[in-house]
This record gives structure tokens, sequence and C-alpha cells, in this order.
């Protein structure tokens, strides 16, 4: 018995050890309401990127090791992303984007960055016609030392 306590206590202690923060490290926390903000910015200033069609600006926004699942076209990797926005630019109509504000949620993920999920429309005119598309999403933000960037989309509901 006396053995299990020493047992759990010492546990307890090296769990609390592994968590303690040394006198030299501070750590930044950050609000719901400021994550939300940041991420909101992150989403705007990526999609203004898109809809005025600068690729080269979007790329920014993604790790190298970007992973993009569609409902509608697999798992996608970051250099075949990018070929198909490439291709998206180079349609005859202007595809825009806008984000449904109010679908739009973020959540904490503790020591990598955020989740962001939400709706958002794609309009574009064919044939004299304007075409609206409503999509969900789900996109993964990692933090690093805070530059932020998506390595994970979930675009489905097409």
């Amino acid at each position: 018995m006396k053995k299990s306590i020493l047992l759990i206590i010492f546990s307890l202690f090296i769990v609390y050890l592994a968590n303690a923060q040394s006198p030299n490290e501070k750590k930044v926390t950050i609000t719901e309401k400021e994550l939300f903000n940041k991420v909101a910015s992150l989403d705007s200033l990526l999609f203004a990127a898109y809809n005025s069609k600068n690729l080269d600006l979007m790329k920014t926004y993604f790790t190298k090791d970007l992973e993009w699942y569609q409902d509608n076209g697999g798992l996608i990797g970051y250099e075949k992303v990018f070929i198909n926005f490439q291709s998206i630019f180079n349609r005859d109509y202007e595809l825009k984007r806008n984000l449904i504000k109010e679908s739009l949620e973020v959540h904490t993920i503790d020591g990598y960055g955020a989740i962001e999920i939400g709706k958002h429309q794609f309009k574009h005119i064919e044939n004299g016609k304007l075409e609206v598309g409503t999509f969900k999403f789900l996109m993964i933000w990692k933090n690093d030392n805070g530059n932020w960037k998506i390595s994970r989309v979930i675009s489905y509901d097409h």
C-alpha cells in the first residue's frame, strides 16, 4: 500500500516537473476574443489574396506540409493545391469568396495554434447568370512563434 502511494506521489511530481516553467520562460496567453480576432483577420487577408488572384501571397499562408482534404477531391498536398488555385485563377470568370461571418468559430489547440470552422460562399457569373455555392470548411492554423500558417484544411459539403 505504501509503495502504491509513493508511486502515485512520485508520478504526480514527475508530471508537475514536466509541465513547470523555468524562471526564464514566459508563457504567452491569448484570450479567446484575441484568438478569434487573430484568426478572423488572417482569414480575411488570405481570401483578399485569393479574390485578387495573388497566388504568391496566398502561398505564404500555408505550411509546406499542407494536407487539404476535400470531399469531392480527396487528399491534396501543397503543390497540387496551388496548381488547382492557378487553374481557378485562369478561368474566364472571376470567382470571389466571402466568409459567412456569423458561421465563424475559432478554438484553441493548446501548444499548436487554432481551429477555424465556418461556411463560405463562392460567387461568379457564368453564362450571364450569378452562380453561388455555399460550403463548409475547417482549417488548422499553426502558430510558429507568432507566424501563423494553415497546416490542414477540410473542405466539405460541396
